[in-house]
């Protein structure tokens, strides 16, 4: 009985010390004041106007955006083959494979972004653009491959088989069968490196340059030199961004598993 009340207590203390930090920048963000106060005076909402009517905001916006969906279409167009080939191989090395395009989620961000920043400014001289789509690719491409496999894995391979016995070729019921019954693995998987990509800084802060930088680089460049309550509304925007594609995620997820399931 005291062993459960003290893990109850400490799980909600450690609940308060990750949310109590969430409730502050949102309360902020209201606030009337020209500088960060807790508690607020006053109730507002024109830092969020602030927030649409700044141009750095806006621009980065794009470049985020464009990254983003970018980078995580082109994530999905390797992962998914990737992805069905481990899924459905048996050949030596498998593992192996499946770890090395999983290693870019297990490696240090910032170890990642030194990296790229030395093979893709200093020794290729590639233009920033095309460097934080190559690097938010691979960043991207371990969410993909993870996510879209797992929806392999539990779905049943003996329709697969069913479908070549009945003369399908390979391709046909990859496209026809396996690919519209793991649509919310699809889906889920681009949502989930899409969040990761839009909100990623080790990577991004090495490789952003004059005109070209990510929402998230922008944001830490502004708080440099300014303490106003618009950074605090777009954090808020930017929470609430996230949590909701990871309940859309997990919803999605959720009736994958229960329409496998019933199959």
């Amino acid at each position: 009985m005291k062993k459960s009340v003290f893990i109850s207590t400490l799980g909600i203390l450690v609940l308060v010390f990750l949310l109590l930090p969430l409730c502050i920048t949102v309360i902020t963000s209201f606030g009337t004041a020209s500088t960060i106060q807790f508690p607020i005076k006053g109730f507002t909402l024109d830092w969020f106007l602030v927030v649409f009517q700044n141009e750095a905001f806006k621009n980065s916006m794009i470049v985020s955006l464009i990254i983003g969906f970018s980078s995580v279409i082109v994530a999905l167009i390797i992962g998914i083959p990737v992805a069905y080939f481990i899924a459905r191989g048996h050949f030596k090395g498998k593992e192996q494979l499946n770890q090395f395009f999983l290693s870019p989620s297990i490696i240090p961000g910032m170890v990642i972004g030194y990296v790229m920043f030395q093979v893709i400014s200093a020794q290729l001289n590639l233009p920033i653009f095309l460097g934080l789509f190559i690097s938010h690719l691979i960043i991207s491409l371990p969410y993909v491959i993870r996510v879209v496999g797992a929806s392999l894995t539990n779905f049943d391979e003996s329709i697969e088989e069913a479908a070549w016995t009945l003369g399908m070729t390979r391709g046909e019921t990859f496209i026809k069968i396996v690919l519209p019954n793991i649509k919310a693995g699809l889906l889920s998987a681009f949502l989930m490196a899409f969040i990761n990509s839009f909100n990623n800084i080790p990577v991004s802060l090495f490789l952003t340059g004059p005109g070209v930088s990510t929402l998230p680089i922008t944001l830490m460049s502004y708080l440099e030199f300014n303490y106003d309550p618009s950074v605090s509304a777009l954090s808020t925007l930017l929470m609430f961004l996230t949590i909701i594609i990871m309940l859309l995620v997990e919803k999605l997820v959720g009736i994958s598993t229960n329409t496998q399931t019933n199959a």
